[in-house]
């Protein structure tokens, strides 16, 4: 378990911030992660990395020459929020485009694709690649729905590699998606791993067996079997990938192959050498070529106690990129030259993209609904808190158990944007947006992006002057649902936050248009909520990573539908005496 900490919710934030003072040759802090140390190459294209935290050495680690120009680093086992990830890209970016790749997950996927799109509004050239090597998570006719584990590296070495060769975007691309096509993983675990200052694991494997299959933030594996001996797990691992090969690979004698044996955490370097000892063998065995093979802890996640194998198929356009020079701060091979240092002007991008925008003007009446406002996100801080527990053991059941650390962090980020913002005078709608923009920055994930929306429509629809009126609370929240739909790409019955978001916006409106004034309308609508979310107890999760484990989840509500119909109620309660109109 992971034993050194102070708050939780600091974690990442205090690791990130230790890792730099101790890696300031490579790498120098930006907000939002790291970018190299070195000054940046006028019209080299950029390639920026990113995730959550638990995964070191993962992503920051792997920032360097030859690897990547910058990583964007999120919570414990949740995505950076598209705030960083622009940050990130704009402190990293010389002219040459940015290549932004990551691991395939749903908060990952929204947060890098929201960066691109305002990054291309300002004239960026983007490109942006899912790296896909799980194959446990899908099956090959759905491998574009797999996960990122280990085989990130291989697709991060590559691309950086084709960057630094002064390749321009489109080929640092076409690279890249043909490494990832190419790429392979699985792995195994006899034990998962335990958040900080979580009191359990978010699975358990029983004694004398082995986890197949499981995913690098603390989701179960797919299945079980007896612990094999070392020779027996390589067997698993190796008969396992040369079971899947990728297009254009007709069998494995006579093909070249980057092997990496990752250890997840718990499994000490002397036992990865034993097993790589019988891989070793089994590839040369089957007549494949080893080329430069990694073994050590490449993408972890804490402490969990499992191996991973990933075989990247090597064409004749790829192997120099994979065995090409790289100096990261995690990750070391040949020599390279020594680089410039940055100067202060490398800064200028990043600070202003984090600049603040003076405030639009306010009336009286805006106002006080931004004082109304601002009382809703402290109930929501508070219920939040007194949650956060029963929310990861909730998330924890099929997905990474991080829900409730996000949800805290977003909270308390938007209630002290929201004071902040009312303090110098914002209205309703800008204390809103503000408190939006907080939430999805800080807690990241999917669930950080999804509360952005929903915070971000309500204000667009109550304006920060006159007095807002309940019908454009229950247009603001009809609009966030909506949002919510388009953005996440879920529907009802997909077992989200969904379930419980699109029945709480139906029954709001209804009771708003026979004329049910806003409290009672709320009430009515909650309950809507609370109703809807107890019964994604009995749905099967069809996205996020609850989707490869949806029989887990069989009897244990969705916890984003959980915590929206706890926040729908605790927002009541601060209307219950206060109309708005």
């Amino acid at each position: 378990m992971t034993r050194l900490f102070n708050d939780p919710a600091a974690f990442a934030d205090e690791a990130l911030e230790g890792f730099v003072a101790a890696h300031r040759r490579w790498v120098r802090p930006v907000p939002g992660g790291v970018v190299r140390a070195a000054a940046r190459v006028p019209g080299q294209v950029a390639v920026v990395i990113g995730g959550g935290s638990g995964h070191y050495p993962a992503f920051s680690g792997l920032v360097g020459q030859g690897l990547a120009h910058g990583a964007a680093v999120g919570n414990v086992f949740a995505s950076p929020s598209a705030r960083q990830v622009r940050q990130v890209a704009k402190a990293a970016e010389a002219g040459g485009g940015v290549l932004l790749t990551f691991g395939n997950y749903a908060g990952d996927v929204l947060h890098f694709g929201q960066a691109a799109d305002q990054l291309r509004a300002e004239g960026v050239d983007v490109r942006v690649l899912p790296v896909t090597d799980d194959v446990s998570s899908a099956g090959p006719e759905e491998a574009h729905k797999r996960r990122g584990v280990a085989g990130d590296l291989a697709v991060f070495k590559i691309a950086g590699a084709a960057a630094e060769r002064g390749l321009p975007l489109d080929e640092v691309t076409r690279l890249a998606e043909l490494a990832n096509a190419r790429t392979r993983s699985f792995g195994v675990a006899l034990s998962g791993c335990t958040l900080p200052g979580a009191d359990e694991p978010l699975f358990t494997v029983e004694p004398g067996r082995l986890a197949l299959g499981l995913g690098i933030h603390g989701e179960p594996g797919m299945g079980e079997r007896d612990v094999p001996s070392a020779d027996e797990t390589a067997e698993l691992l190796v008969e396992t990938l040369l079971a899947e090969l990728p297009a254009g690979v007709e069998g494995p004698a006579g093909q070249r192959a980057a092997v990496i044996l990752n250890g997840l955490g718990a499994v000490k370097y002397e036992e990865l050498f034993v097993v790589y000892r019988q891989v070793a063998r089994l590839l040369a065995a089957a007549g494949v070529e080893i080329v430069d093979p990694e073994v050590g802890e490449l993408v972890t996640s804490f402490d969990m106690a499992g191996v991973s194998l990933t075989l990247c198929w090597l064409i004749d356009e790829l192997e120099p990129l994979w065995t090409a020079p790289a100096d990261a701060p995690a990750y070391r091979k040949g020599a390279v030259a020594a680089p410039a240092a940055a100067t202060p002007a490398d800064d200028e991008p990043a600070v202003a993209a984090a600049g603040q925008d003076a405030l639009p003007e306010a009336d009286e009446a805006g106002r006080h609904a931004a004082r109304r406002v601002l009382d809703a996100l402290a109930a929501v801080r508070a219920t939040v808190d007194e949650h956060v527990d029963e929310l990861g053991r909730i998330d924890a059941v099929a997905g990474d158990g991080d829900h409730g650390i996000g949800m805290r962090r977003g909270s308390h980020a938007a209630h002290e944007a929201a004071a902040d913002a009312v303090a110098r005078g914002a209205g309703a709608a800008t204390t809103l947006d503000l408190a939006a923009a907080a939430w999805a920055d800080r807690a990241g994930g999917t669930s950080g992006a999804l509360w952005g929306v929903i915070l971000g429509s309500i204000g667009s629809a109550l304006g920060d002057t006159g007095r807002p009126t309940t019908e454009a609370v229950a247009s603001g929240v009809a609009e966030a649902a909506a949002g919510v739909q388009r953005l996440g790409k879920a529907e009802v019955g997909d077992k989200t936050m969904v379930d419980a978001l699109v029945p709480f916006a139906d029954a709001l409106g209804k009771a708003v248009a026979t004329g049910t004034p806003l409290a009672a309308a709320w009430d009515t609508a909650a309950t809507a909520a609370e109703a809807a979310a107890a019964a994604t107890a009995e749905l099967l999760p069809r996205m996020g990573r609850a989707r490869p484990h949806a029989e887990r989840s069989l009897g244990t509500p969705d916890a984003g539908a959980h915590s929206l119909a706890l926040i729908t109620r605790a927002v009541h309660r601060t209307l219950a005496d206060k109309e708005v109109d």
